[in-house]
């Protein structure tokens, strides 16, 4: 069955929500606080570090697009065996990384309008219920909705910038590096999560109209999108609050108080709400359409199968990751464990995935080309960045191990079941009798 296709604008509006999250409301004055003024140029670095990520990606979701993603990739550079470690890394690693999205957006609305652990618990259960109800209707409800709710985000970023950069200073872009040129880089890996996300988009691939045309320019749109959103914000946060934007924890606050009165609360509230839904929105809808293809390629239960193609519903899929999400959401309350042990174990299989693709695109894409010297480059930081996961890292090894010893088995049966069926050997023919002697 053939459904509904995304085109350029949903496909913008769904990676854009993909790489934005809701760290961008506190982010310029935790980089500013490491950096000063100089933390600019960290965004415009990790800026430019997103090009060849996003294009590896891109090329190779043109060459193979399939709802497998970077497992995909794997599978055509490395074998089914590495593709289902892959597979496992991002697909089991969502309901863990899901509630804990929710839970910062919830944390963040009942600060900005002075509640407490109900509302923000409330908010996130909300916010995470609508994430998995908008995939269950389909692509074509989450990308449209997707889409109105990028376009609103953008325009109250615009209002923000706008409205307080009358109030600008350059003066407070000196002393520039107060201290010192190496905490950019200290603040480039405090940042380094805002521009994430490119993997999570690459399952949608072959749900576009024409992947090969239409990932290019998504791609090169989102690019566009994040820098403009990205660096205003920046720079509008450093020249309008200067030193007081190290010393708060809501800079956005600050910037909407300056340029919208009253009304700054409110509206970092509705930001909070949009950002956060529309990075789970994004990594859900990659992640079911991931599970399906595991499925369907034999790595996980063929049940989930069913949603596979392009243009189905994974509600299968769907319906498992909501169901490990809530084993979370109680493993975390009942043990107490910090949301922040929950999202470094998310983010080692996170970052594994981004070196596994990155890896295959230097085995896949043309050699000597400009996009594969972009890979290999992007491939050795991320794997650097991987190293710092320290013994998180046993948690995409322990899933990489079970989903070999799987796809091993599942390999073993096929190759049996192809293996050909001996010819019965003819039946000897019978030895007459001797003749009775008289």
């Amino acid at each position: 069955m053939s459904g509904h296709r995304i085109g350029v604008a949903q496909g913008t509006a769904i990676y854009v929500g993909a790489i934005l999250g809701a760290g961008i409301l506190a982010l310029p004055a935790l980089a500013a606080k490491e950096a000063g003024p100089a933390s600019l140029l960290a965004w415009l670095a990790l800026l430019l570090f997103c090009v060849p990520v996003a294009t590896s990606f891109a090329a190779l979701g043109a060459r193979y697009p399939d709802s497998g993603g970077v497992a995909t990739f794997v599978a055509k550079a490395f074998g089914p065996r590495a593709s289902g470690a892959v597979g496992y890394w991002f697909y089991f690693a969502l309901p863990a990384g899901a509630p804990v999205t929710a839970y910062v957006g919830g944390q963040y609305v009942a600060h900005t309008l002075g509640g407490g652990d109900r509302m923000t618990i409330a908010v996130a259960a909300a916010l995470l219920l609508a994430a998995f109800a908008s995939n269950t209707v389909g692509l074509q409800m989450s990308g449209r909705l997707q889409l109105i709710l990028v376009g609103l985000l953008a325009v109250l970023l615009l209002i923000a910038v706008i409205t307080a950069l009358p109030h600008s200073r350059t003066s407070h872009l000196t002393p520039f590096a107060p201290h010192g040129w190496g905490a950019v880089g200290q603040a480039a890996s405090l940042l380094f999560f805002t521009f994430a996300g490119w993997e999570a988009v690459t399952h949608l691939s072959g749900e576009f109209r024409d992947p090969a045309r239409d990932l290019r320019r998504v791609t090169i749109l989102t690019l566009v999108v994040i820098g403009v959103l990205y660096l205003g914000l920046a720079l509008t946060c450093v020249l309008v609050l200067g030193p007081e934007l190290a010393n708060t924890n809501a800079p956005l606050t600050l910037l909407l108080q300056r340029g919208t009165g009253s009304a700054a609360s409110a509206v970092t509230a509705v930001m909070a709400l949009l950002l956060t839904f529309g990075t789970m929105n994004a990594y859900l809808a990659g992640a079911s359409r991931l599970g399906a293809a595991l499925a369907r390629d034999g790595v996980l239960p063929a049940a989930l199968s069913k949603g596979h193609r392009p243009g189905e519903v994974p509600r299968r899929s769907l319906a498992l990751l909501f169901g490990l999400s809530l084993l979370v959401c109680v493993f975390a309350l009942v043990t107490g464990t910090e949301l922040g042990q929950v999202m470094l174990a998310a983010s080692a299989c996170f970052i594994a995935v981004t070196v596994a693709g990155l890896v295959a695109g230097v085995r896949l894409l043309p050699r000597g080309s400009a996009v594969w010297w972009g890979a290999v480059a992007a491939a050795v930081v991320m794997s650097v960045l991987l190293l710092f996961s320290g013994w998180f890292l046993l948690l995409p090894l322990a899933l990489g191990t079970v989903a070999v010893v799987r796809s091993s088995r599942t390999a073993r049966r096929a190759e049996a079941a192809a293996a050909p069926v001996p010819a019965p050997l003819p039946s000897p023919a019978p030895v007459p009798e001797p003749a009775e002697q008289e």
